[in-house]
């Protein structure tokens, strides 16, 4: 029997091993994201002024990690010789699986960090956060970098795409799980839970990483034996002129010339803060737009619609990518975006089923956009690699700085959308009381308080013109971006005839 699954394992496809490390990801890190504010504020009783330092040093932590993780990662594959030796590519993804097996466990610890008291609230809920976010980034960064590692046709990363979405939505089934035992007066059941959940997680990506590295180990192996028989035959190598190592200055230029690296963080920074202020008001649309007409359940329906449908919808719209390209379909999607927005904007805030619609749609087509770009990424490290004649892609590397430029739309996000709401309706999300200073404030309006309708109207135009101004914003960027079609499939050719050439060289002597 334990043979029978030991070989059933074995046999999995390469792309279903990859795809559950998203699940091994998901499963804790939907939990985080919906109980670490309530369990520090709520049950540890952290006080406001630690809190918004923890939130301080942990916004700038999260921006800078992602490029120092990824230099520290990929620097060796900058220059197109290294000391001599030739890196090939199984040698890189052993590499990246090698961080994915001792990082994945730690991630897994220092989520159950969160759960436990043990400091003053206001030092253990930084540490936790820096700690948590660092393992995290370096798990994505190496994750990702493995897609454009392991594949470099579309197809074939579409159907790696295709798996991680399918874990992920497995994995958000964690959140309707943990309801069960969420109960801030009894935290025991949930400490369980948790526990539960990073053993889980803890033996998923062991077992992945040993799955992936046994197939990869072979590969090197070979070509280590056939080093030996060459040296053993006397056949002398012919070796490569040493280069200088690229710095980061000179990577930076590097960047900084490449065009459609610059139009796509463009786009991505305005997607991330898109996707950002989708979740950050959320709830508040709910409740200003929809709380008084529609029910309890239908509000907790579309909530946890809008964790789960992102990921399944995901699967449809790769699908469309393998039919149409990612270029098209994140293109329609904006053009949807648009089109969806305006008509909200002309049927008002008064067509309740259509706002529910919308709300949903919003968020779920948005998010399902975010998943989408990794695939752009990839294409990206491709097309660095050609016209930079890297010796191996620095696919980390890449993904951390695309990271740098986009993430501070997350900040973005909730202070732009708060700050548009207090200009126009008086409301402070904070103070919960009208500003009497404010133009736009009209009291004779209302019969029973001088802020609530201005506030429904002023949270309906801010559900619709925010996706309005986005979408104008990201088919001007996108229009400008080159890397599809035949200059693609150009792109995609040069780095697999190099690739292939490469790998070749020890064989053909």
């Amino acid at each position: 029997m334990g043979l029978r699954l030991l070989g059933c394992l074995f046999n999995l496809p390469t792309a279903v091993i990859y795809g559950s490390l998203s699940l091994f990801v998901s499963i804790l890190h939907n939990v985080f994201l919906l109980y670490y504010v309530d369990t520090f504020v709520s049950v540890y009783k952290i006080d406001k002024l630690s809190f918004w330092i923890g939130e301080t040093v942990f916004l700038i932590w999260n921006s800078l990690n992602d490029p120092l993780f990824g230099w520290l990662s990929d620097r060796v594959f900058l220059s197109t010789q290294q000391s001599g030796v030739e890196i090939s590519s199984p040698e890189v993804i052993l590499k990246r699986l090698k961080a994915l097996s001792c990082n994945g466990p730690l991630f897994a610890i220092s989520f159950l960090a969160f759960w436990v008291s043990w400091a003053h609230p206001g030092l253990q809920f930084l540490l936790c956060l820096c700690l948590y976010d660092s393992f995290l980034t370096v798990v994505d960064l190496n994750h990702n970098a493995l897609l454009a590692d392991l594949a470099v046709s579309a197809k074939d990363r579409t159907s790696l795409n295709f798996y991680c979405s399918l874990f992920s939505a497995i994995g958000s089934l964690s959140v309707f799980m943990s309801y069960a035992v969420w109960n801030k007066e009894d935290f025991f059941s949930f400490r369980i839970f948790c526990v539960v959940l990073a053993l889980c997680s803890v033996a998923g990506f062991t077992l992945a990483t040993w799955l992936l590295r046994q197939r990869f180990e072979t590969e090197v192996k070979v070509k280590w034996d056939q080093e030996s028989t060459l040296k053993e035959l006397y056949i002398e190598q012919p070796s490569a002129p040493l280069e200088k190592r690229i710095t980061l200055g000179e990577y930076l230029k590097q960047l900084s010339r490449h065009r459609n690296f610059l139009w796509f963080v463009c786009m991505n920074l305005v997607q991330v803060f898109h996707c950002h202020f989708n979740s950050n008001f959320f709830p508040l649309f709910l409740e200003h737009l929809l709380s008084d007409r529609i029910s309890l359940s239908t509000g907790s329906f579309l909530l946890g619609i809008s964790y789960i449908a992102p990921h399944l919808n995901n699967l449809y719209f790769l699908s469309l990518c393998q039919r149409w390209g990612v270029y098209a379909v994140v293109r329609g999607l904006f053009f949807l975006k648009l089109a969806l927005s305006i008509i909200m904007l002309l049927a008002g805030p008064d067509q309740v089923h259509l706002l529910c619609i919308f709300i949903a749609s919003n968020r779920v087509f948005t998010e399902g956009t975010c998943k989408l770009l990794n695939l752009v990424v990839t294409d990206l490290v491709d097309e660095d690699f050609v016209l930079n004649r890297r010796k191996q892609a620095a696919s980390a590397l890449l993904f951390g700085m695309v990271a740098l430029v986009t993430k501070p739309g997350q900040t973005f996000a909730p202070l732009i959308g708060t700050w548009l709401l207090c200009t126009y309706t008086g409301y402070d999300i904070f103070q919960r009381a009208p500003l009497s200073n404010v133009v736009s404030a009209q009291p004779k309006l209302a019969s029973n308080g001088a802020w609530e309708p201005t506030l429904r109207q002023g949270c309906f135009y801010l559900l619709v013109f925010i996706p309005i101004t986005c979408a104008l914003l990201q088919l001007l960027s996108w229009s400008q971006f080159s890397l599809h079609g035949r200059r693609l499939q150009t792109v995609k050719s040069q780095r697999q005839s190099l690739t292939q050439s490469r790998s070749q060289e020890i064989k053909m002597i």
